[in-house]
This record gives C-alpha cells, sequence and structure tokens, in this order.
C-alpha cells in the first residue's frame, strides 16, 4: 500500500446526502443583472448560463468594483466563470488592460484559457496559454502579439519573465487561482516573484479550495482589504457515496479492479494511481485487457495528455488513469466512478480525487482499495 498510510480508513466510507431540495441555493442576481456589456451578456447566454452558482452571484460584483478578493471554493463551483466574466468586462473598458492567471498545472491553464475565448468570443480581446511541456517557441512568438491576458503555470512564466518576453510591470491585474495547490507543490517562491515584479498598486484575486496558515500568511503578504467569500460546501462533495474495496491476499488487485470494470454502472471511470510509472503501466494492462484506457500524468506530453483528456471526455474511451497532479482541477461532465487503485497520500487530495464524480447536483460514487 503506497501512500496515505496514516489515514484512518473510515475516512473513506461515507453514504451520499442525498438532501431533499430545500436548501436550494438562491442567487440574488441573474447574469443579465450584472453590470457589464450586452455582448459579454449575449456569450454568457450563449454558454447556456443564466443563473449564476454562489461563488459567481456573491464574487462578481465585488471584482467588477475593484475590490482584491479572496474565493474559498472547489473546483466545479463556477470559479473559472467568477474571474473571468468581470475581468472581461475590465478589459472591454480598458483595452490596456494586461492580466495575469497563475494556476498550479497545464490542463487548467488550458481550460481557463478555452473558457476566456468562449466568453470574450468576438470581442478582439486575445489571451495565451504558456506552460510547460509545450513548444516555447510558438508561446514565444504568441507573446510578441498584445494580450489581453496571460494564462500560465509558475514555471514557464518564470522563466518567460527571466527572458524579458513578458514585462509584469504592464500587469496591474493577477489572478492566484488553486493558491493551496501552487503551495503543496512547491511553487510558492514562483509566484512571490512575480508578485514582486508588478506594479505596487495591483488588484489581485486569490482562489484556494482551504485555507491553512501557510495561506493565511499569503493572502496577508499579497491582498489588500479583500473581500472574502467562501462557498465550501462541507470536505467532501455530498453526493458521493463514498466506499472501501478490501483487496484479499489471495486475489491481484488487478482482477478485483478488472471485475468492477467489466460491470454496466461502471461508464466513465476516472482511476487514481499513486506514481507516474505505476498510472503507465495500469493503463497498459487494462489496454491489453480489452478495455478503452488512457493515462494522464507528469511525463506525458501536453498534447498527448490534452488528447487523451478529450477522448475521455467524449466517452471514445471509458477510462482514465492519472495522477493526483495531472488530474487537478479538471472538470469532466458525467463520471460515474472514481476508483482511488493506490491510496492518496493525504486527505485533501482524497477530497479532491472524489470530487471529479458527483459533479452539480449528479450521484457519484468513489471506491477506494486498501
Amino acid at each position: 500500500m503506497r501512500g496515505g498510510e496514516n489515514i484512518n480508513i473510515s475516512k473513506f466510507i461515507c453514504k451520499a446526502e442525498i438532501t431533499e431540495k430545500t436548501e436550494c441555493f438562491v442567487p440574488e442576481h441573474k447574469f443579465i443583472d450584472f453590470n457589464v456589456s450586452d455582448n459579454l451578456k449575449a456569450n454568457i447566454a450563449k454558454k447556456g448560463y443564466s443563473i449564476p452558482t454562489p461563488i459567481q452571484d456573491k464574487i462578481i460584483p465585488h471584482i467588477l468594483r475593484g475590490s482584491d478578493v479572496v474565493g474559498i471554493a472547489n473546483t466545479g463551483t463556477g470559479k473559472t466563470g467568477a474571474f473571468a466574466i468581470p475581468l472581461i468586462q475590465k478589459v472591454l473598458l480598458n483595452p490596456k488592460s494586461n492580466i495575469l492567471i497563475v494556476v498550479p498545472t497545464r490542463e487548467l491553464a488550458v481550460q481557463i484559457n478555452t473558457e476566456i475565448k468562449e466568453f470574450s468570443s468576438g470581442m478582439k480581446i486575445f489571451s495565451v496559454c504558456v506552460v510547460g511541456g509545450s513548444s516555447m517557441g510558438r508561446q514565444i512568438s504568441e507573446l510578441r502579439y498584445h494580450n489581453n491576458f496571460i494564462i500560465g503555470t509558475p514555471g514557464r512564466l518564470k522563466d518567460l519573465i527571466e527572458r524579458k518576453y513578458i514585462n509584469l510591470t504592464e500587469f496591474s491585474t493577477i489572478v492566484l487561482d488553486e493558491a493551496d495547490r501552487m503551495l503543496d507543490m512547491g511553487f510558492i517562491h514562483d509566484v512571490k516573484f512575480m508578485m514582486a515584479k508588478m506594479p505596487k498598486e495591483k488588484h489581485t484575486l486569490f482562489f484556494s479550495a482551504t485555507i491553512s496558515k501557510e495561506i493565511e500568511t499569503l493572502i496577508k503578504e499579497f491582498l489588500k482589504e479583500p473581500v472574502t467569500i467562501s462557498v465550501k460546501t462541507g470536505d467532501t462533495a455530498k453526493n458521493v457515496d463514498q466506499d472501501i474495496i478490501r483487496i484479499q491476499k489471495e486475489s491481484p488487485k488487478i482482477d478485483t479492479l478488472h471485475n468492477l470494470l467489466i460491470k454496466p454502472e461502471f461508464s466513465k471511470v476516472l482511476i487514481f494511481g499513486q506514481t507516474k510509472h505505476g498510472v503507465e503501466k495500469l493503463s497498459k494492462v487494462l489496454v491489453e485487457r480489452g478495455f478503452k484506457a488512457e493515462a494522464i500524468h507528469g511525463n506525458k506530453s501536453q498534447s498527448q495528455r490534452q488528447r487523451a483528456l478529450s477522448l475521455f471526455k467524449e466517452s471514445k474511451v471509458k477510462i482514465l488513469v492519472a495522477t493526483d497532479v495531472a488530474a487537478r482541477g479538471l472538470d469532466i461532465p458525467n463520471v460515474s466512478h472514481v476508483i482511488n487503485f493506490d491510496i492518496p497520500n493525504t486527505y485533501d487530495d482524497y477530497v479532491h480525487r472524489i470530487g471529479r464524480t458527483g459533479r452539480g447536483d449528479k450521484k457519484g460514487i468513489a471506491l477506494t482499495f486498501v
């Protein structure tokens, strides 16, 4: 058993709470109420959004007013829209605005870039995604044009700043998304390096799923009188059934997994492994056994990861095997099951993993092999 030997197994068992829908969230606003341009409202409607999620409802007015904000929210709560919509409005009011969005993983950067492009369609607003694992040359040539939004991972951003392809004195707005993950992944020095190169007077938006002592210290250091909005819904997703599968000594773990995956209700399954090598090996074994499976982990190039994700999103493969880092912040609809083939290192990682199923008001199932 790799990983979190110190996590009490009982924490992996929890029945989904299907509550009466009486405590349904009633937003104060509709998207048409927000003080944003009609074109932006039209693009929001085109994406099928009419009623904001709790984080959008509460935080958009503060960002539009120019306040620093701290948003405490899990992924899957509509966080990207919560900052993208008011920041696009900011660019519409001042086309010279430059906004830096810093995120822990390549996948999240690509996802945010796509959303910004959809929200700002037809508005002559430009964005570029700069992440490790993709061609530096191409990113450099895209940076020669004026981009209102630069979205990137800390390492690649720092590299491009040091090589003088990005001049942070021209950026007065920064979004730090999934700040707790950036801290966990050791990126915090890179983030401090960037903050120090920006103008003293800046607009800072800070998002994190958890608040620790270190995160509180960063908030004090980076933000000015921020408005804090918390929409965290408990620790683990309420509509995820959580259970354990005990591995018997005599039956190999892979056979137990195989017997689950052949059941019809296992229609779209995300499997978590501990190491890049283990994840790659497991996906190959599953393919040999006749399953349609793909893997994502840190040794794969950006295009390989994107391809695997697209196949899984479009249900062309039914199984995606992933490491924790590769699956951070992924928003994949209709994942029926999350299986922890290897136990996670921390309870936080566990919460994050199982949050990939039971999104919105759908029910999900999480199983942990012990």
